[in-house]
Parts: structure tokens; C-alpha cells; sequence
């Protein structure tokens, strides 16, 4: 049965800093990336990865890190729901393996 690949955004937090970025293998993308935690998954690709660097410009520090602002902090929050992000990513494939089946 194939794999399904799903895109999400990912929100980082090295000290006071905050990675915005996306991929398709979040375990491995992850395990190459120092950060102290994993806020967030946003379901979506380049696109919504380039809409929040565009919403969050005017923190950015350099590449795709941002400033851990309150704003920045919120809105991680919000994208998460309350959930813990491994478990929202989790359900995500379960439900793309069901859609396979």
C-alpha cells in the first residue's frame, strides 16, 4: 500500500527564535534541525509556509527564523489547538491512509 505524503508547515522554537518551514517527512526534517520545541503542524505546503512569512516579515531575523514575539507565540497556539503536534500530524496520516483504502 503506498505511503501517503502529507505537507505541513512546522513552528520551531530555538531560544528566542522560531523556524517556520515545511515538509513532507517531519521526523527526519526535525532530527536535523536544533530546536529546543516543536509548537506546531500546520497542514499545508510552500504555499501557506510563504503566506506566514509574509504575515510574520516583520520578525524575521534571517532564512526562516523568526523573533518569539507574543504575536508569533499566539498564533502558534492558536495552530495548534491545544494538541500536541505529534498527535495532530499522526492523525493526519491516519486519516490520508484511510482516504486510501
Amino acid at each position: 500500500m503506498p505511503r501517503p505524503t502529507i505537507e505541513v508547515v512546522y513552528y520551531l522554537r530555538y531560544d528566542n527564535r522560531i523556524k517556520i518551514g515545511t515538509t513532507t517527512n517531519p521526523r527526519h526534517r526535525l532530527a536535523t534541525l536544533w530546536h529546543d520545541e516543536l509548537l506546531a503542524f500546520e497542514r499545508g505546503g510552500r504555499n501557506v509556509e510563504q503566506h506566514r512569512h509574509d504575515q510574520f516579515s516583520h520578525l524575521r531575523e534571517g532564512g526562516e527564523w523568526f523573533t518569539a514575539t507574543p504575536e508569533l507565540l499566539a498564533h502558534t497556539l492558536e495552530v495548534a489547538a491545544g494538541r500536541d503536534p505529534w498527535n495532530t500530524y499522526l492523525r493526519w496520516l491516519s486519516d490520508a491512509l484511510h482516504a486510501l483504502t
